[in-house]
């Protein structure tokens, strides 16, 4: 199927669950749904780099708090200076230029690292990127600051709506980016990377071009991710940006659903999200690492693969499983006769 057919269905799809949303008649359906979508999209870009070449990225905060802080910075150049608000749309490639442009140049000093050393450069960034948002009056700095947002928007409705709709079409644009990395040629030399990348290199592959070209499209991702939250949340700070939910669900949701196809991420994210949000509702926002931790472990001791590695091994054994029968049959009815 092509690339262009795939993203129309998605689309499609999406339509179809904002009519369902809609139909609940429940503006916390949208609420949520955000957060789940935000994962999405966030879990779909760390498994480009995580899951495709085998680099662990702590930075996921980092790229997602680039994003939001971006659009605080436009926001309040055009309130400063009079001018017209740019749209949310444009404040989403704004903010995927900036933070792929960040996650290049974080990609030229740290992906000569390698296992353990790259990880903890990334998180490195993380820090030193929140200390300069700390230390940054224009956005807030520490205090933090207030986006106002018009309390409805034609013809959605509430403004939650049109936030959702927004991020829909991301998701299904990342979806849609990391199934044609994944069939094109591009995907093959990621997976030798994360297969050997000492045999890669060997072979005559541009080891280091392709880990660039996966920093900056998984950055550009997850900043266009973090570029509407300011609107959704209405008070940003940088406790709320960096905080260790976003890198830690980054990284499990990927891993629960599987990691190297793009269909991992998306169940990882629509399962760990609903999951959080039920829990947030049912009893506290508080447990939502402690669910993860558990199924990030549970997962990781029963199914080491995800999900997608449990069915892949499943539909594997099945046909093997007809084949002895069929022989055994055959014996059987050869020593009858």
């Amino acid at each position: 199927m092509r690339s262009g057919i795939f993203f129309l269905i998605c689309i499609v799809i999406s339509a179809v669950v904002f009519v369902a949303a809609a139909a609940l008649d429940n503006d916390y359906t949208f609420f949520a749904g955000y957060v789940v979508l935000q994962y999405v999209v966030l879990g779909t870009a760390w498994n480009i780099l995580g899951g495709y070449c085998g680099y662990v990225n702590f930075g996921s905060a980092a790229f997602f708090a680039l994003g939001a802080y971006t659009s605080v910075a436009v926001y309040k150049l055009t309130t400063s200076n009079e001018l017209v608000a740019i749209p949310i749309p444009v404040l989403c490639l704004i903010a995927g230029a900036v933070t792929g442009l960040v996650g290049y140049g974080m990609g030229y000093l740290t992906l000569r690292l390698r296992g353990a050393f790259f990880a903890i450069a990334t998180l490195a960034l993380a820090v030193v990127l929140q200390t300069l948002v700390v230390n940054w009056d224009f956005v807030g700095g520490s205090r933090g600051a207030y986006i106002l947002r018009p309390a409805e928007i034609a013809p959605f409705g509430n403004y939650v709506r049109y936030l959702f709709v927004i991020m829909l079409v991301l998701a299904a644009a990342s979806v849609t980016i990391a199934r044609l990395i994944e069939r094109s040629r591009l995907g093959y030399g990621f997976a030798t990377i994360r297969d050997d990348e000492l045999a890669a290199e060997a072979s005559g592959v541009p080891t280091l071009q392709l880990k660039l070209i996966a920093t900056t499209i998984s950055g550009a991702l997850m900043g266009m991710a973090g570029a509407p939250f300011p609107y959704y949340i209405g008070y940003l700070q940088p406790s709320s940006t960096f905080g260790l939910d976003y890198a830690v669900n980054s990284i499990a949701m990927p891993m629960i659903g599987g990691t190297t196809s793009w269909v991992g991420p998306l169940i990882g994210a629509l399962l760990l999200g609903s999951l959080e949000q039920i829990a947030t509702v049912t009893i506290s926002s508080a447990i939502n690492l402690l669910i993860v931790g558990c199924l990030l472990v549970g997962f990781v001791i029963i199914a080491p693969n995800g999900i997608i590695g449990l069915v892949h091994n499943f539909w594997q054994r099945k046909p093997d499983n007809s084949v002895g029968r069929r022989h055994i049959n055959g014996d059987v009815t050869g020593a009858a006769s």
